[in-house]
C-alpha cells in the first residue's frame, strides 16, 4: 500500500470514530439533544460560519458538501430550502447526517462516501461547492480542489476553509508540543501534521494556496484568515487571553487566524 493510501486509511480510522465535533457530547448519541448539542456548541465556538457560508442566499440552488461531518452546516443547507448533496469519507458522518436528516424532518438530494480527491459528480453540475475544515486532512490537498473547482459550475461558487498554518493556534501548539517539551527544532508543519487531529493534517500560507489555484478556472473573490475564538484562547486563562488579544493585533486581525476561508468563482 503506498504511503498516501495508508494515510488517507489512518485519517478514515480517525474520523470514523468520532465525527468532527461529536467527541465532547454527552447526552444519548443520535437523539435530539445530542443533535441540539452539537449545534449550539459549533455556532458558539464558530459562529464566522454563518457570515461566510450564507446558507439562507442558496435556496433552490444545487449545493455539494464535501466532509459533511456531524452534519450541522449540511442541516442548515437543507433549512434554507438548497438542493443538498454530500460526501464524507466516513460512514460514521453519514450515520450522523441520515439520523439528523430524520429527526428534523429534512431531506437530501444525496448523501453517500466519497473520497475529495476524486468526486462522483460530472463537470459543471453544482452552483456551490462548500467545504469547511476538511481537506487539508486529505494526503492531496491540491487534488481535493481540483477536484472540487471541476465539479462547479461556470460562474458558481466554491467555499472552502482550510488550516492557516502560520495562525496564533499553530503557534500556541508550537509552544505546548515543541518548545515546552524541549523540541524547539519541530517546525509548524511537523506539530500539525502530527498533534493536530487525525495524523498528516496540513496548514497553508496564502502564498501556497494561490499556488495551489494557478491554472484553475477560477478567479479568487476573498482569501483571509481572520482570528478566531480559538486564535484568542477563549476556553483560557485571562491572562493568556489578553497575549492572545495583543498578538492579534500586532500581526493583523484577518491574517493570523486559524482558519483560512477561500471564496472563488469558477470562470464562465
Amino acid at each position: 500500500m503506498k504511503i498516501e493510501e495508508q494515510l488517507k486509511s489512518e485519517v478514515a480510522r480517525y474520523w470514523n470514530q468520532a465525527s468532527c465535533g461529536t467527541d465532547h457530547i454527552q447526552e444519548e448519541k443520535f437523539s435530539l439533544e445530542y443533535f441540539e448539542k452539537i449545534e449550539a456548541h459549533r455556532y458558539a465556538v464558530e459562529p464566522e460560519i454563518f457570515s461566510f457560508a450564507q446558507f439562507t442566499r442558496y435556496a433552490g440552488k444545487k449545493v455539494l458538501e464535501v466532509g459533511i461531518g456531524a452534519g450541522t452546516d449540511f442541516l442548515q443547507w437543507t433549512r434554507a430550502g438548497a438542493l443538498a448533496y454530500g460526501i464524507d469519507l466516513t460512514e460514521e458522518a453519514l450515520e450522523n447526517v441520515r439520523r439528523r436528516l430524520s429527526i428534523y424532518g429534512k431531506k437530501a438530494e444525496e448523501i453517500r462516501v466519497a473520497d475529495a480527491e476524486s468526486l462522483p459528480y460530472p463537470d459543471h453540475s453544482f452552483d456551490l461547492v462548500y467545504s469547511w475544515g476538511v481537506i487539508h486532512h486529505s494526503p492531496n490537498t491540491k487534488k481535493c480542489l481540483e477536484e472540487i473547482i471541476r465539479v462547479a459550475k461556470p460562474g458558481g461558487t466554491v467555499k472552502i476553509m482550510i488550516y492557516n498554518r502560520r495562525s496564533l493556534l499553530v503557534f500556541y501548539r508550537y509552544l505546548k508540543t515543541a518548545l515546552f517539551k524541549g523540541k524547539p527544532f519541530r517546525s509548524l508543519s511537523h506539530v500539525l501534521f502530527y498533534d493536530m487531529e487525525s495524523l498528516g493534517t496540513k496548514g497553508y500560507t496564502v502564498k501556497e494556496t494561490k499556488e495551489m489555484l494557478k491554472g484553475q478556472p477560477v478567479a479568487i473573490q476573498e482569501i483571509k484568515s481572520t482570528v478566531s475564538s480559538h486564535d484568542l484562547l477563549k476556553a483560557k486563562s485571562k491572562c493568556a487571553q489578553f497575549f492572545a488579544y495583543v498578538a492579534a493585533a500586532l500581526l493583523g486581525w484577518n491574517r493570523c487566524g486559524f482558519y483560512m476561508t477561500l471564496e472563488l468563482k469558477k470562470l464562465e
